[in-house]
């Protein structure tokens, strides 16, 4: 039968498509390669390394264009000037349309590039020697070299690109060689330590880490990269047992040797696990001073991986570079997602929109097409792109502000009540009032309530019904709303606590309670019923959807550069800061906000005792009593801001 099965699709791959008389009127596919010819180069930089370089050139040589360009250490293929790749380096196919030299070049140190690679290279204000290089040298080098050699431009270069080249193209316009006149970082990281990829409140983001350094290994450069990413038996596809069962991060990182080699990758995340001078130098957004270029930021509310990055890159260009043509760009999607995805939905949270699409369409290309193209080349004037272009979740509307946080905001607090309330009116009790809950580290509460190996994107807007019945989460909601409350910019959790350990973890989660009706609504969207008896499918009346959530690991309380033990019993006031929002919670539904003490496997477990944690014992890993305090001396709450209606 399956036999039978492939020979039918393979004679009607063979037959081709039907002609119908509706496609004799459609204009053809676009093919790139009728439209652009690949030439590759080994470019050399200051220090006399060669960086392989990918250029594609528009065959119609009757006007001229500017470079767009990418770096990157995941790899400029297919190698090889027969191999056509193009799609890969523009965000669309409108850019391969307007007509760009489109280049793509590997980082010193990885796949075609000589040189040592160093992960988040640290910025060297001062160049002595052609000793000195850093990402801004190599791109200034690079972009020299392709205006003296490559004919048919008009002297202007774009940068772009997302996640880690997010980072390459944030760190590429210090100091940067004047032809560069736009540049896009999108999700940049920029402090792995302060709320990017590795560390959260001085809490290891375990889940994500191990599994991308499962694959991104160092190379000896150059050499091709692997054709596929590097498997790894975990033996289960339950990722809440795998971790459990490997007890403390040195196991982990032995069961990584094991199955591939070490990677020192790994082990550099695990052995700088406060913020000592090897995450400081590495920081990009203390040197984003006097760019040049007109920087567009582009992040997603809902990235995993990267949301601290766009927001610290927009507002230290902001304050250091203030004359700096300087906008942001945050939309509701997951990593990337804004590239190659419609954005309709995440989950199951709708946005009734293509909101990846508008973006492409009405922001990024004409912010590309105005500072590149001379005047005489523009096709059309564009609409001048505001400061900040954000989409308000909740309302699914795209918002434009003169700057982020917008001004029009009102600073309050979201304060915890008796009975698991949650109020703006500050507390009554003149008498010490507090609740409790005992956190055992063996026993962690999960990040999702199914099963996963991997960080599913779904998770920044997942269901948090699961967590709410448990007794190790204490749960806040508010009476049902009788007006929309937006809130926009960041959100700070004040909290007085105390634990009975000597290190505690302390997990703050903004979620938005949707109206009990909505179930009804559910079921009608539901696929048709079979004769068997169906899986449930969670539905949407009360669902509990995660707004933003962050932890703060206690020993950090007073700064992340020196970890202090926590006294038991000794109540302190506690700073958790969750990332910045832009949600409004409509009429109808509650706020609430959930506090835990563990977060597993997203963040490594804390044993709940002051000693190192990679390297923690199993009797270390001991249950506490914490304590959140709500009267008059101590009122934990909520700091947030508040969109004044107009």
């Amino acid at each position: 039968m399956q036999l039978l099965r492939v020979s039918f699709l393979l004679l009607m791959a063979l037959a081709g498509p039907a002609v119908h008389a509706d496609d004799k009127d459609k204009p053809p596919a676009y093919e790139p390669r009728e439209h652009y010819t690949k030439y590759e180069y080994r470019v050399p930089v200051r220090d006399g390394k060669k960086l392989f370089t990918a250029v594609y050139v528009p065959k119609d040589q009757s006007r001229r264009y500017p470079f767009l360009m990418v770096r990157t250490p995941y790899g400029c293929g297919p190698y090889g000037v027969d191999r056509d790749g193009v799609r890969h380096l523009a965000p669309n196919e409108d850019f391969l349309k307007a007509g760009y030299i489109f280049v793509c070049q590997d980082v010193r140190g990885r796949n075609w590039s000589e040189g040592a690679f160093i992960e988040m290279t640290p910025h060297k204000p001062v160049k002595k020697t052609a000793a000195d290089v850093d990402e801004s040298s190599d791109t200034h080098d690079s972009v020299q070299w392709l205006l003296d050699r490559i004919p048919g431009h008009n002297g202007r270069v774009g940068l772009w690109g997302i996640s880690y080249p997010g980072f390459y193209t944030a760190a590429s316009i210090i100091d940067s060689h004047p032809a560069i006149k736009a540049a896009s970082p999108q999700a940049p990281i920029g402090d792995l330590f302060k709320g990017d990829d590795s560390y959260h409140g001085g809490a290891f983001m375990l889940a994500a880490n191990f599994g991308f350094y499962t694959g991104f290994k160092p190379q000896q450069a150059p050499v091709p990269p692997p054709k596929n990413w590097p498997q790894f038996d975990w033996g289960t596809l339950d990722g809440y047992e795998f971790f459990l069962q490997h007890g403390n991060l040195d196991a982990l990182a032995a069961r990584m040797a094991k199955e591939g080699g070490p990677n020192p990758y790994f082990d550099t995340q695990l052995a700088h696990d406060r913020y000592d001078e090897f995450w400081q130098s590495r920081a990009i957004t203390p040197h984003l001073k006097n760019i040049r270029a007109a920087v567009l930021t582009v992040g997603g509310w809902f990235d995993a991986e990267d949301l601290a990055g766009p927001l610290a890159v927009y507002r230290a260009i902001s304050k250091q570079s203030p004359a700096t043509d300087n906008h942001l760009v945050m939309g509701p999607w997951v990593h990337g997602g804004w590239v190659r995805k419609p954005g309709r939905q995440l989950g199951s949270v709708q946005f009734q929109q293509a909101t990846a699409e508008q973006f492409q369409k009405d922001v990024l290309l004409p912010f590309f097409e105005q500072h590149l193209r001379e005047p005489a080349d523009l096709k059309a004037p564009s609409s001048p792109i505001a400061t900040a272009t954000v989409f308000e979740t909740g309302t699914n509307v795209w918002r434009r502000y003169d700057a982020w946080p917008p001004k029009e905001t009102q600073a309050r607090t979201l304060y915890f009540a008796p009975g698991g309330r949650l109020s703006f009116t500050p507390p009554a009790a003149a008498v010490p009032a507090f609740d409790s809950w005992v956190s055992d580290p063996n026993k962690p509460v999960p990040f999702v309530g199914y099963t996963t190996l991997d960080v599913p994107q779904e998770y920044m807007v997942s269901d948090q019904r699961f967590a709410a019945t448990r007794p190790d989460v204490l749960t806040f909601r508010s009476d049902v709303l009788d007006d929309d409350i937006t809130v926009a910019g960041p959100v700070v959790a004040r909290l007085f606590a105390s634990t009975s350990g000597t290190d505690a973890d302390w997990v703050v989660k903004l979620i938005d309670v949707y109206p009990p009706e909505l179930e009804d609504e559910a079921a009608t969207k539901r696929k048709p019923r079979t004769e068997d008896v169906e899986p449930p499918e969670a539905p949407l009346g009360g669902y509990q959807q995660l707004v933003r959530g962050d932890p703060l690991r206690g020993r950090f309380r007073k700064g992340f550069e020196a970890p202090q033990a926590m006294v038991p019993g000794q109540v302190e006031e506690l700073r958790v800061e969750l990332q910045d929002i832009n949600h409004s919670f409509r009429r109808g539904h509650r706020i609430m906000v959930q506090v835990q003490s563990s977060w597993f496997p997203l963040i490594d477990r804390n044993p709940q005792t002051f000693v190192p944690i990679r390297s923690a014992r199993p009797e270390d890993f001991q249950a506490a009593t914490q304590k959140l305090y709500r009267w008059q001396g101590q009122a934990s709450g909520l700091d947030v801001k508040v969109v004044v209606p107009r």
